[in-house]
């Protein structure tokens, strides 16, 4: 099992070198979108934001949109995106399971699709920290994360640790896959009134939620949030 950042970081290189087109939007957030609307969101940080799939999509929205993937490749790929849509975000190279270079409360809403499961519990723990840090008191998360599936269905794999996979196959081969439950999900986000939580087509566990803590705050270090486009 891999799991240092060199490698995770080359890893998703590759992956994203090979992709000729992102992936179609989430099949659900035309749903996320208007709940956003209905509570005045503006500033959204799309976390793991990949080649900009969501990123693209939230900012042609009318939003204002922030992005952090660990892939450079990703990252350049989002980039031209949204230049070739006349759109643009606020987009940054970083690792998800590091302290995040946004300010406290800065954002109304986050979205985190396929990504946070990509690490073992306690560090998935540190990135819920920082989510519950960086968003404004009662703002809203969307984040999608593997859960269970038969194993008939799972590529070949190497079971390395408790709720924890690696995959022998396929695109993702070699990264960490931690699978949730409902009670983990809610566990994990005991911080979040959990509005709605389900499980789209595609087996992943959807969670739509508004932060309860009030002025949350970091012993960490933050920088001020700023635009690398």
């Amino acid at each position: 099992m891999k799991s240092n950042q060199k490698y995770v970081k080359e890893k998703w290189n590759e992956v994203y070198r090979k992709e000729s087109q992102p992936l179609l939007p989430h099949e659900d957030l035309t749903k996320i979108v208007r709940t956003f609307k209905m509570h005045g969101v503006r500033k959204i940080l799309d976390l793991g934001c990949g080649s900009g799939r969501h990123t693209v999509y939230l900012a042609s929205q009318g939003f204002e949109v922030w992005g952090i993937d660990i892939s450079e490749e990703a990252i350049k790929k989002a980039r031209s995106h949204l230049e070739n849509m006349k759109l643009n975000a606020h987009l940054t190279v970083g690792s998800i399971y590091k302290p995040l270079p946004y300010e406290n409360s800065f954002f109304d809403a986050l979205i985190c699709t396929r990504a946070l499961h990509h690490a073992k519990i306690r560090d998935i723990r540190k990135a819920i920290k920082e989510i519950e840090r960086v968003l404004k008191s009662r703002g809203l998360v969307f984040v999608t994360v593997r859960k269970k599936i038969v194993k008939d269905r799972r590529l070949p794999f190497r079971d390395v640790g408790p709720r924890i996979y690696v995959p022998l196959e396929g695109k993702e081969k070699g990264l960490i896959h931690y699978l949730f439950n409902r009670e983990l999900l809610r566990k994990e986000f005991k911080s979040f009134k959990i509005h709605d939580l389900w499980v789209d087509s595609h087996d992943y566990y959807c969670l739509l939620g508004e932060l309860k803590k009030q002025g949350y705050q970091s012993s960490s270090t933050v920088k001020p949030a700023s635009s690398n486009l």
